[in-house]
């Protein structure tokens, strides 16, 4: 196992600029995701720690030792890739042993190795079968047995599950959440997926334009994000914005009603944030935020509805009871309490803090 450091790493790719000189401490056993849309610099930096990437500028260091010249075979690191990159005509025995190929063992330690490693994916009785002949999931669990047998610091997934139906998806991120919890390896694990971020992380880390925006626990994220991009990225459904101002202590909302809420100070354009979950259909009048509406679409999930509303031209999502299904065209009021609400400057984007 061991710590990886990232100090100034920069990747540019001719005049353009991949990854802008980002700092990041990943501690020994620790489970980090990098999180963020397509493009923003997540995957180049994976393939820097993996030597896969050059590194333009700054340094790299896994387990104290500065790797940037280092070959990818030099650096114990091992990598599970989106398509699984087995091979078809061996067996499973043969692929997770694979990369024991070149190593000075006997063939009674390979397959020792083999077996131990299939025992705690739960495959040691598929040992024989060809790819063609597993599930997806099997698959997946192959190409992570592949990356174990070798006994690497540190474990790198790109985007491992995005090929996988939904309730794969949800069943491999709780097994590779007990494999991290039963190795205690180092894994840095890359998805755009926020959901996977949130329930598998130690530590996220949010990109965007190859910077880094804001790292902390899923908690942390989720209950104090730093701007509107992590705010709404962080988060399913995303949460609401609704434009307002703020002038002293009088806080005001286009086409809401704020009540008991106080901004703190004069600060003009802002944007008020409230999560679905917290913007509740019923009756307003209660300290907070009280929006009225009409409803434009209707989710009903079971034990609860999404209520979209259009609120003065804007769109918000809103929460009902899972019996409750307002009719679209209807118009009905949501409301959140204090406590619930996030303040954001109009113009920087950036956390004025919770209301």
């Amino acid at each position: 196992m061991a710590n990886i450091e990232l100090q100034g790493l920069v990747k540019s790719y001719g005049k353009t600029m991949a990854v802008h000189g980002i700092d990041l401490d990943i501690a020994d056993g620790e489970f980090v995701v990098l999180v963020g849309p397509s493009g923003c610099g997540k995957s180049t930096t994976l393939r820097m720690i993996a030597g896969l990437e050059d590194i333009t500028d700054g340094t790299l260091r896994i387990g104290g030792e500065v790797v940037n010249e280092r070959e990818p075979k030099q650096r114990n690191i091992a990598m599970v890739f989106q398509n699984y990159a087995i091979y078809p005509h061996l067996s499973v025995g043969q692929n997770i042993g694979f990369g024991l190929y070149t190593a000075r063992l006997s063939k009674a330690e390979k397959d020792q190795r083999i077996l131990a490693t299939a025992k705690i994916l739960g495959m040691e009785d598929l040992l024989k079968r060809r790819p063609a002949e597993l599930s997806g999931g099997q698959r997946q669990r192959v190409a992570i047995g592949r990356a174990m047998v070798r006994d690497p610091v540190a474990f790198l997934f790109d985007e491992p599950l995005s090929n996988l139906d939904a309730q794969l998806r949800a069943q491999m991120r709780i097994e590779i959440k007990r494999l991290h919890q039963r190795l205690g390896t180092t894994i840095v694990y890359v998805t755009h997926d926020q959901i996977e971020a949130m329930t598998m992380a130690d530590k996220i880390v949010v990109m965007r334009d190859g910077r880094i925006l804001q790292v902390g626990t899923p908690t942390d994220l989720y209950e104090n994000p730093v701007d509107v991009f992590t705010a709404r990225f962080i988060g399913s459904p995303s949460m609401n914005l609704v434009p307002g101002k703020a002038a002293g202590n009088t806080l005001t909302a286009t086409g809401a009603t704020v009540a008991g809420l106080e901004s703190g100070r004069a600060i003009g354009d802002v944007l008020i944030g409230v999560r679905p979950h917290d913007l509740v259909v019923g009756e307003a009048g209660a300290p907070g935020l009280s929006l009225s509406g009409a409803v434009t679409a209707v989710e009903p999930l079971g034990s609860e509805t999404l209520v979209h509303l259009d609120i003065a031209g804007t769109e918000v999502i809103a929460t009902a009871p899972g019996k409750l299904v307002p009719k679209v065209g209807g118009t009905i009021t949501a409301a959140a309490p204090p406590g619930s609400l996030y303040l954001f400057d109009a113009a920087t984007e950036q956390s004025l803090g919770r209301l």
